[in-house]
């Protein structure tokens, strides 16, 4: 099997142009220490709302708004995100963010607290996408919940499954390293997923809800 170069990764990471305002988002969200998808990462995002026609999509980690942007680009003029993060630094910089992108302010749920705790009062089987790029230690837990509120067909996207070249060094046992292989592990195994695992950005890991 061939090995791709990292010339290639590096061409692949570039090769979609982001929007101004999603740079914008960008450069905001490492200011906040929110760090931002890549843009590679981002154009999948993308490319997935528009696959799924994603009317209903919820976000765990609001960040700057640079992820919400990249998914709002793909999502129909009538889609809503429904974006949860604790921080209110956070929330604001992606408000404006979606306000400087043209974004109406009814297209986006900007929503404070804890995302477990927001994500169990949301209704089953209603949304299309679920993206979490959040704190690590819970992911365990979002997934579980973002699987409950996917529709048949939908998305489950996770951030950073591959946690910078970590995941695949069997020598790398740290605590989120190891949390964030066997979670691939167990979804890769979970008979209500069709999963696999892209190599871009920070790793993504992408399924199917059966």
């Amino acid at each position: 099997m061939a090995v791709a170069k990292a010339s290639t990764l590096a061409y692949a990471e570039d090769f979609i142009t982001p929007h101004s305002v999603i740079e914008q988002a960008r450069h905001r969200g490492e200011e906040l220490g929110a760090t931002p998808v890549s843009t590679a990462a981002g154009a999948t995002l993308r490319l997935l709302a528009a696959a799924v026609g994603a009317r209903h999509v919820v976000e765990v980690g609001t960040g700057a708004g640079s992820s919400g942007l990249w998914l709002l680009q793909g999502m129909p003029r009538d889609g809503i995100l429904t974006s949860i993060d604790h921080e209110p630094e956070h929330q604001r910089a992606a408000r404006e963010a979606f306000t400087a992108a043209g974004i109406p302010p009814q297209r986006t749920r900007v929503i404070s607290g804890s995302a477990e705790a927001v994500l169990s009062r949301l209704t089953d089987g209603a949304y299309d996408l679920v993206f979490v790029d959040a704190d690590k230690e819970s992911y365990p837990s979002y997934v579980e919940q973002g699987i409950r509120l996917l529709r048949t067909g939908g998305v489950l996207v996770l951030d950073n499954m591959l946690w910078h070249d970590q995941v695949a060094d069997p020598a790398s046992r740290d605590a989120t390293t190891t949390l964030l292989r066997e979670l691939g592990k167990k979804l890769r195994d979970d008979e209500r997923l069709q999963p696999a695992l892209l190599p871009v950005g920070d790793g993504l890991f992408v399924a199917v809800r059966r």
